[in-house]
Formats: C-alpha cells, structure tokens, sequence
C-alpha cells in the first residue's frame, strides 16, 4: 500500500485529491492539511509519497520541500500547480522535488504519477515536460554533464532520450522491448554517469545534447 499525503491551502483541491487518489486500492491518503501544518503532519504520519502546492499563502511548497529534502527518511515529494508554466518549478526541482504535477491531471494519469513516485520514478505530466525542461535548462544553463553524453553506450543514451519525453520505466521498456527493472537499472547507471540527481535533470541534460526523439518517432 502507498501512503500519500496531499498538502494544499484549498481545502476543496484537498478533498478532491483525496477522492481519486482513494479510489485506487494500492494508494491510501494518510492525510490531507494545509502549508503551515504540512512538516509537522508529514513528521507524525510518515507518508511514502507528499503531493505539496508549490503556491500556498502561509508556508509554501518550496519551504516544506527544503525542510523534507534534509530528513533521512524523506517522503518522494511532487509538486502541485494550476500552472502550465510556473516560476518556481525551475526552483522546486532544483531543490530535489522528484515531479511536477498540474493539478487537473487526468484521474488516471494523477494515479499512475503517484505509484510511479512511490516506486522511486520522477513524474512529471506529459502536458508540461517540455515547459519545466525549458523553464529549468534555462534558468541552470547548459549542464556540464552533457558531455558525458558521449561516454554513454547506445543502449543509455536511448534511454536518456525517452527520459527527456518524460516517460516511466515501464513506458520506456515497452518502447524498447525491456523489463521496468532492466529500465530501472539503466536509468540508474544513467543518472550515476551524468552525475545527476534526478530524471529531471538528466531530461535536461537530453534535450541539450540532442537525442531526445520526436514524440511520433517514439511511439
């Protein structure tokens, strides 16, 4: 079972997340509270996955995920926004959020994210991979690490460039023919040899080297 906590100043967006999420049988949501009460109910409930708005009045998203990033046993966190373009999401991300989700998602989609969160995969919705990529390459400039781009087998950098369409594991092993764990170990091999810290980065690091395939291509 993967506990979530969903953290949100509206407490109709609250609700709302709770009531889809808890329709899916693997995914409990523990609890659901506001941005100034959000580090002391995740220290006490001790969810798998917390879903924060990155705009909240009091105490925001991007002040909670600094306070959680420094735990040991960290929640994976996602970020939460009504925006397609937010200029905090550059920041979040930075900061060691693992996705980014608009939170009119499809329901399907909001529950995929959620497992695939709880499984250890950065999410990010299909709607906006290209706006957080460019958003973030911009603000970062190009990364170092796209030289290391070359060092890679074919293999890593076929997986490197359907990370930069934001795919899961388990779309990208359907795309070429692998298991999620053969992807996962790829993947991991992947960040380790760019020397990044998540699979936002290293969608980055794709798009500025160029193999990152048209969406057509990679169907």
């Amino acid at each position: 079972m993967h506990r979530v906590m969903v953290v949100d100043d509206e407490a109709l967006v609250r609700s709302g997340l709770q009531m889809i999420l808890g329709s899916a049988a693997d995914i409990d949501v523990i609890a659901t509270c506001a941005g100034a009460e959000a580090v002391e109910e995740i220290r006490r409930h001790r969810p798998d996955v917390a879903l924060l708005d990155i705009r909240m009045p009091e105490v925001d998203g991007l002040a909670v995920l600094r306070e959680l990033v420094g735990w040991p046993d960290a929640p994976v966190v996602a970020m939460l926004t009504t925006f397609h373009s937010d200029e905090f999401v550059a920041e979040a991300l930075g900061a060691g959020a693992a996705g980014f989700l608009l939170k009119d998602t499809e329901p399907a989609q909001l529950i995929a994210a959620v497992r695939a969160l709880a499984l250890g995969e950065g999410v990010l919705s299909p709607a906006v991979t290209r706006t957080v990529i460019d958003g973030y390459r911009g603000r970062t400039g190009p990364p170092a690490s796209v030289a290391r781009v070359e060092a890679m087998s074919p293999r890593e950098r076929e997986v490197l460039g359907l990370l930069g369409l934001g795919l899961s594991n388990a779309e990208i092993g359907r795309r070429l023919y692998l298991s999620t764990a053969t992807v996962k170990d790829y993947v991991s091999a992947v960040l380790a040899g760019l020397g990044v810290a998540n699979r936002v980065q290293a969608a980055v690091v794709a798009q500025e080297a160029g193999i990152v395939p048209p969406e057509d291509k990679a169907q």
